[in-house]
């Protein structure tokens, strides 16, 4: 498995125990599915503030409250992937 693929993994598992989504697995979040609205995973503003907060703890991710690119980075799997990579280095 290729490093960007492992951080997807980890991005799926941070958002199922920091959201604590008992009922889904990492298997069930695709890379490109959405993580708001009712054609994704159903994520709520709430959720993207402690999706926010877990990623600050674990990738030491500064994210602005303000930054009109959070809605686009906060989109996928896939997304939040780059956005860590971007900023961390990881995989």
């Amino acid at each position: 498995m290729d490093p960007l693929q492992i951080l997807k993994l980890e991005l799926k598992r941070l958002v199922i125990e920091a959201l604590e989504l008992e009922d889904t697995t990492a298997d069930d979040i695709a890379d490109d599915q959405p993580l708001f609205g009712d054609a994704g995973l159903g994520l709520d503003s709430i959720d993207a503030l402690e999706l926010g907060v877990a990623l600050r703890k674990k990738y030491q991710l500064q994210l602005e409250a303000n930054d009109a690119g959070n809605r686009e980075h906060f989109r996928t799997i896939e997304t939040l992937a780059q956005l860590v990579h971007r900023h961390t280095g990881a995989a």
